[in-house]
């Protein structure tokens, strides 16, 4: 049987009483049902796995004693930081979820040209937090030890100005390159248009910053498949999907 899992978010020490978050009470206490003397494994996003037993368990506190940890090598070598257009509905949802198990490093909502989505501040801030949120439970079930983060949103032209990677790609059907054409880097950028596609400006603002266009085949991709499909392939290139 597989042992639960959760994020902490603060320091864990071996051989300490930890008392956990209000999140994983309630999963423990009264979703799973567990008791004293259960094993659990927590995380914090040091790359570092924690063994740990309950010692208590009520309704609205549960308490692990810390009793071993491991490190387990589950952190993609290759690096990949995102720029995704922010979409309607769940497709935001999805593209973080499967692009945290798929082992990115950071993704950044931004606003394009043909962006939707129009949310105030607050509004932006809240749903970054549940970004966030999401990519912590995305670890919880693909075993990562370290969390990607989800950055406040941008507007792309800043975005593609600050980006910073050995490899800066714009996915964009109108071209022949691959993606096995490049040299392996270190680090890696992908720029991922709205449902309505960059501009002809966003791309050529992209290319006139070091980024590169790059097609992933014949058809064109929805945007939130078209991170997944990139981040896989780049992946069995030179990260840890061979």
């Amino acid at each position: 049987m597989r042992i639960p899992r959760f994020y902490q978010d603060t320091a864990i020490s071996i051989d300490t009483q930890l008392a956990l978050d209000s999140d994983a009470v309630q999963h423990i206490a009264r979703v799973l049902r567990m008791k004293p003397g259960d094993n659990i494994l927590l995380f914090n996003g040091d790359g570092n796995e924690y063994q740990a037993t309950l010692s208590k368990v009520e309704k609205r506190a549960v308490s692990a004693e810390i009793t071993a940890s491991t490190s387990p090598s589950r952190s993609s070598r290759l690096k990949i930081d995102i720029g995704q257009s922010i979409s309607r509905g769940d497709r935001m949802d999805f593209a973080v979820q499967k692009s945290t198990e798929l082992g990115m490093r950071s993704l950044t909502p931004l606003i394009s040209e043909r962006t939707e989505v129009k949310l105030k501040a607050d509004r932006l801030t809240k749903k970054q937090q549940q970004w966030q949120q999401l990519a912590i439970s995305a670890c919880e079930q693909s075993l990562r030890t370290d969390v990607p983060t989800i950055n406040s949103a941008l507007a792309i032209s800043q975005w593609i100005k600050d980006c910073d990677t050995d490899l800066k790609l714009v996915l964009h059907h109108h071209t022949d390159r691959r993606l096995a054409e490049f040299d392996q880097p270190a680090t890696v950028a992908l720029l991922i248009g709205p449902e309505g596609g960059l501009t002809e400006a966003e791309v050529q603002l992209a290319i006139d910053n070091g980024f590169h266009p790059v097609a992933l085949g014949p058809r064109v991709m929805r945007t939130e498949t078209a991170p997944i499909a990139a981040q896989a392939i780049l992946q069995y290139l030179w990260g840890d999907l061979n």
